[in-house]
């Protein structure tokens, strides 16, 4: 915008004070950094003493040098997320790998091949920013796109479901979810009766609570996990037709889980699992990957699905409206700063570029008032955008000024459109059909505060996902129900809920409610409660193979192998599946009793990388123990070792034992002297003709990443 002839003729005599300033700052960040000075630049004389009245007299208060340092540390901390404070995030970018022009005009949807720059925040939800990584929670999806038309903000979950139907319920869920109130327990746990108090009082998150209980809430890694909008929302071509959409993220290297056994062990063993699992596969160069896909349907189509596309408890099946893959997302490059990026970072479900725009979803609607809304407390006042992480791409220009935590510097004397003192004449430049532009969407109807009768179905697409599961998953569903309403002290409480799953699934219900202390399911009584609305509607699909996780199998890249030895460790199998580990990726490590070294049959030195008490089977995706009848002995006289080993077959990872190593399942029973073996348990040989045959089903066993019908895992006392 140019300036008027006054400002003009001031600054060719002083030149641009911006532009002055700007240089003075980076010739003084090109200084050394071996001086460390006050926040005005004046250089410290001593980082280690205050300025005090003799050499044991009082501080002074004109020491301005430690009140600076004590006020800054004193504000270092801003208030935590309400709810997703724990996370992790990496930057990366996404590549259009299909054009959506008849679909939507969003400028980074057009081109092929276009890249645009993004930055992911992954979080657990209901935690505090100190909790573990591996609780059973929903995790967050969230992606800011760095557009040239703005900045575009996909704000998901690892669940394409949620809890409720309306915004006006979000505030009562989170405070029944979180710690409770007069003892502020449990930490990061749905495990408690305020929720379950709630829930049991909301049909409507009977879908919800599917995924809840199922292994989808304890993912392996955030590198294996799958990501939803939630939401539908409208994509909006050029020439103003709009299509309902849907947006997946599939991760590269397959959707797969922890054991829940597991998970609790992890949380105690490495609270940061899932973040430096990230942190060190993009330090390693192993750049996670999704691809994006979109379920696209217009709304004619949308009226006839048999349920509500706008309720956001409701799934549309990949096997009504397959997934089109439409591109990738690729992070690789970790943050420089965890508390600039990663927490600062402000995302909101209402930043959207032209060419995307909202639907009805009354739980969307209530989103885009309380993002902003609680922006503004976290980040201390409406300039939160101007931060670096924050900070579009695309050139921006407002009127607006002033706030708290300013940080461009506008200049003149105007604030304010229509104007003539900024260039000479009335500056207003309209986007017209260039900018924004709601879908000119019909509506008429009266005020009211109501839920349309068409989200009134609780039940069917909840028992649509549990008959999609396969039998362990569905038993990994009934163990999690149990455990969680073993820990709620009300037993009404506890009955209300198997009442509800009755209208899911009859046997669900019966299984849950068997340990529980608790007369057997009621549908009828379920039905006969205040805020029960309506019964299941017929399916639309008996069951959907895309529900379950049980077929993800995927690459082995990055999976991570525990090699058990100890001395007189025979070594000539161990060197040929080690290498073929290492050609596809994944990374092998040896775990003994202690560090340093030790010696193989053969008298060659073998490098310990970890120890059984520093580096637990928890911390691993399968374990190779090589053979040798000295290191066999050792290991089986070692209680770390042995529970290392008993502990990975409970949790159903693959194992392969080499000659005599396998005497160490067998003595704890688990390995029959005749017939099969155990699921996913290799047992080989040291001879040379078969090492390469059993290091390739070794590789095919860690594919299936879990082995869950595996027998006997009831009886390991690990």
């Amino acid at each position: 915008m140019a300036t008027s002839r006054t400002e003009g003729s001031r600054k060719s005599k002083a030149g641009d004070p911006v532009a002055n300033r700007q240089k003075q700052l980076e010739a003084f960040t090109q200084a050394p950094e071996n001086l460390l000075t006050t926040n005005q630049g004046v250089v410290l004389p001593d980082n280690h003493n205050s300025l005090k009245a003799g050499i044991r007299g009082p501080s002074l208060l004109e020491d301005f040098i430690l009140r600076e340092k004590i006020t800054h540390f004193d504000h270092e901390r801003i208030p935590e997320r309400v709810v997703h404070a724990r996370g992790a995030a990496a930057h990366g970018y996404f590549e259009l790998t299909r054009p959506l022009v008849e679909y939507t005009k969003a400028d980074f949807l057009q081109e092929v091949g276009g890249r645009t720059p993004v930055f992911v925040r992954f979080s657990t939800v209901v935690g505090s920013r100190g909790s573990a990584d591996t609780v059973r929670d929903v995790r967050g999806f969230a992606v800011k796109f760095y557009t040239r038309e703005g900045n575009y903000d996909l704000v998901g979950n690892n669940m394409p479901v949620f809890f409720i139907q309306d915004a006006m319920k979000f505030p009562d869920l989170v405070h029944a979810i979180k710690p409770e109130p007069h003892n502020d327990m449990p930490q990061a746990s749905s495990a408690h009766d305020t929720f379950w108090d709630f829930i049991s009082l909301m049909p409507e998150s009977s879908h919800m609570l599917m995924w809840l209980m199922s292994d989808r809430a304890i993912p392996r890694s955030y590198r294996m996990m799958e990501g939803f909008g939630v939401h539908t929302f409208r994509f909006v071509n050029a020439r103003g037709v709009s299509h309902f959409v849907k947006f997946h993220w599939r991760p590269k290297l397959g959707k797969h889980a922890l054991a829940w056994d597991e998970a609790q062990k992890i949380a105690g063993k490495d609270p940061d699992f899932h973040r430096r699992d990230l942190w060190e596969a993009i330090d390693g160069g192993d750049f996670p990957e999704w691809e994006l896909g979109l379920q696209l349907i217009d709304e004619e189509r949308a009226a006839k699905l048999g349920f509500d596309l706008l309720d956001p408890t409701k799934l549309l099946p990949e096997e009504i409206v397959p997934v089109l893959p439409v591109g990738r997302l690729v992070l690789n490059r970790n943050p420089d700063n965890f508390f600039s990026e990663v927490e600062q970072v402000a995302f909101h479900p209402g930043h959207v570029v032209p060419g995307i725009d909202f639907s009805n979803d009354p739980l969307l609607q209530g989103r885009l008032f309380s993002y902003t809304d609680t922006q503004l407390s976290r980040l201390g006042g409406p300039n939160f955008h101007e931060l670096p992480i924050n900070r579009g791409v695309c050139p921006m220009h407002n009127f607006q000024r002033d706030g708290m935590h300013r940080m461009t510097i506008p200049r003149g004397r105007v604030s304010y459109e229509p104007n003539t003192l900024a260039n000479g004449s009335e500056f207003r430049v309209d986007g017209g059909e260039n900018g924004f532009q709601s879908f000119a969407e019909a509506l008429e109807s009266p005020k009211i505060r109501r839920r349309s009768p068409s989200f009134d179905d609780h039940f069917s697409q909840a028992a649509l996902f549990w008959n999609s599961q396969s039998p362990a998953e569905k038993e990994h569903i009934i163990a999690a129900f149990q455990f969680e309403l073993s820990k709620v002290e009300v037993p009404a409480i506890r009955q209300r809920i198997v009442d509800n799953l009755a209208h899911v699934d009859g046997r669900l219900a019966r299984k849950v409610a068997e340990p529980l202390g608790i007369g057997p399911p009621d549908a009828r009584s379920a039905a006969g409660r205040a805020g029960f609305r309506a019964a299941s509607a017929k399916p639309l699909l008996e069951s959907a193979p895309s529900l379950s996780m049980e077929a993800g199998g995927g690459p082995i890249h990055t999976r991570k192998v525990a090699v058990l030895m100890a001395a007189g460790v025979e070594l000539g199998a161990y060197k040929v599946i080690q290498q073929a580990l290492q050609d596809v990726g994944a990374t092998v490590k040896v775990v003994a009793g202690h560090l340093g070294f030790i010696a193989s049959s053969s008298g060659q030195q073998v490098a310990i990388d970890h120890t059984f008490q520093n580096m637990p089977s928890v911390m691993f995706d399968a374990v190779l123990v090589p053979g040798g009848a000295a290191s066999a002995q050792l290991m089986m006289k070692n209680g770390d070792a042995v529970h290392f080993l008993l502990e990975a077959f409970k949790h159903c990872k693959p194992l392969c034992l080499i000659g005599e190593s396998a005497e160490i399942l067998r003595r704890a029973g688990l390995l029959p002297e005749e017939g099969p073996t155990p699921a996913g348990v290799l047992i080989g040989t040291n001879e040379p003709t078969a090492r390469l045959q059993l290091a390739q089903d070794f590789i095919a066993a860690i594919a299936r990443h879990r082995h869950w019908m595996r027998a006997h895992i009831e009886q390991v006392p690990a």
